[in-house]
C-alpha cells in the first residue's frame, strides 16, 4: 500500500510538470534530492558509529542491564500476557533501551526479534496479538532521552545548537508514550470484554410458525 502511495504521488508530480511545461524543475529536483541523501547519510556515519560504540561499552559493562532490570517491572505490567521467562521479554527490554538513547537503528533489530517471538505465542498467526499490538505502540512513540539521530542530521545542517531539541523531544515522546499507554490499554480492555460477551441467543432464529 505504502509503495502504490509514493508511486502514484511520483506519477502525479511528473504529470503536473510536465502539463505544466517544468519537466527540467522536476528532474533538477531528483538529482539534488539524491545528493542531499548522500550527503545526510555520510553526516550521519560518524555519530551513529559514535553512538553505536557507546552502546556496545554500555552493554558491556553492564549498563544496559542495569536499565533492562529498572525496566522490568514496567514490562511485565505492559505485557501481562507474555510469560516472564519469554526470549520476548529480553528483546522488548533490548528494544526499548535503545530507543531511549535515541538509536532507532539498534532497536529495529531488537524489535524485530520481539515481534517474532510474540507471533510464537500468538494463537491466531493472521492477527497481531494484544502484545505485538503494544509493542508496536510503544516502539513508534518510545520516550527519547537523546534524539542521537536528529541530533546528527542537525550538525549535519550546522546548526548552531544541535542539543537544543532534547527537553522538547523527551516531553514530545513522553506525551506520546502516555498516550499510547492509555490508548492501548482500552484496547485491551475492548478486546478482552469483547471476547467475554456471550453470544446473543434466539436472534437469528427462525420463529414458530403455528397453524
Amino acid at each position: 500500500m505504502i509503495n502504490t502511495i509514493w508511486l502514484a504521488l511520483i506519477l502525479i508530480g511528473f504529470g503536473f510538470a510536465a502539463v505544466s511545461g517544468n519537466i527540467e524543475v522536476v528532474t533538477t529536483a531528483a538529482f539534488d534530492g539524491a545528493k542531499t541523501g548522500v550527503s545526510v547519510c555520510f553526516g550521519l556515519i560518524s555519530v551513529l558509529v559514535f553512538w553505536m560504540g557507546m552502546m556496545r561499552i554500555a552493554e558491556d559493562s553492564g549498563l544496559l542491564n542495569k536499565i533492562a532490570k529498572l525496566l522490568s517491572p514496567i514490562v511485565s505490567f505492559l505485557f501481562p500476557d507474555v510469560p516472564r521467562d519469554h526470549p520476548a521479554l529480553g528483546y522488548i527490554l533490548s528494544n526499548m533501551s535503545a530507543n531511549l538513547l535515541g538509536l532507532g537503528n539498534a532497536a529495529t533489530p531488537m524489535g524485530i526479534k520481539a515481534m517474532q517471538e510474540l507471533q510464537s505465542l500468538n494463537p491466531d498467526k493472521d492477527v497481531a496479538s494484544p502484545a505485538m499490538c503494544t509493542l508496536l505502540a510503544l516502539n513508534t512513540a518510545s520516550i527519547t532521552l537523546i534524539p542521537t539521530t536528529l541530533i546528527a542530521i542537525r550538525m549535519n545542517y550546522n546548526s548552531v545548537s544541535p542539543t537544543d531539541i532534547v527537553g522538547t523531544t523527551l516531553v514530545a515522546t513522553a506525551i506520546a508514550t502516555v498516550a499510547a499507554v492509555v490508548a492501548d490499554r482500552w484496547c485491551r480492555r475492548w478486546y478482552l470484554h469483547k471476547d467475554r460477551t456471550p453470544p446473543l441467543k434466539g436472534i437469528h432464529s427462525k420463529p414458530d410458525v403455528k397453524g
